[in-house]
């Protein structure tokens, strides 16, 4: 009997810095960005102590898509994915490691897309319905799962 495992990531936080597109070699759009969680409790003297934890997301195809048109740094998203983790020998010949979340599904939770419209409904400029419209054509199109590239295949 085969045994069962799950590998899901679920986040809310800020960005930390805006998406970077980039292609693969064979033209697969990818798109890395970053976050930040925080965490806030009382120690046991009753002071309040937060921390912050830093996560590297990438994107792929459509989903990378979507992400560059619509996220900016600073903006509150919630993030569905899952844990991926890929090696490269450096120049020095180390192996160097990197893990990152795997964007598979991603919801805005600010009330301001990128461009400074609203897609609370409240017009914006008069570009408000335009954006919900085509941010909606993109998520209709957008594929459940894709398939990562080779690695070799990867521009970073």
């Amino acid at each position: 009997m085969a045994s069962r495992s799950l590998n899901r990531v679920l986040l809310i936080g800020n960005l930390t810095r805006d998406p970077e597109m980039r292609y693969t070699n064979s033209g697969t759009p990818v798109v890395t960005f970053g976050m930040a969680t925080n965490k806030s409790w009382k120690d046991s003297e009753g002071e309040t102590k937060e921390l912050a934890e830093f996560h590297n997301l990438v994107a792929w195809n459509k989903m990378a898509e979507i992400c560059q048109q619509l996220l900016a740094k600073g903006m509150k998203v919630y993030i569905d994915g899952s844990l991926s983790t890929r090696s490269w020998e450096a120049e020095d010949g180390s192996t160097k490691y990197k893990t990152e979340i795997r964007v598979n599904d991603m919801i805005l939770l600010d009330s301001k897309g990128k461009q400074g419209t609203g897609t609370d409904g409240v017009e914006s400029e008069g570009k408000t319905e335009e954006v919900k419209e085509t941010k909606e054509e993109i998520v209709e199109d957008a594929p459940v799962e894709d398939q990562d590239p080779l690695e070799e295949d990867l521009p970073f």
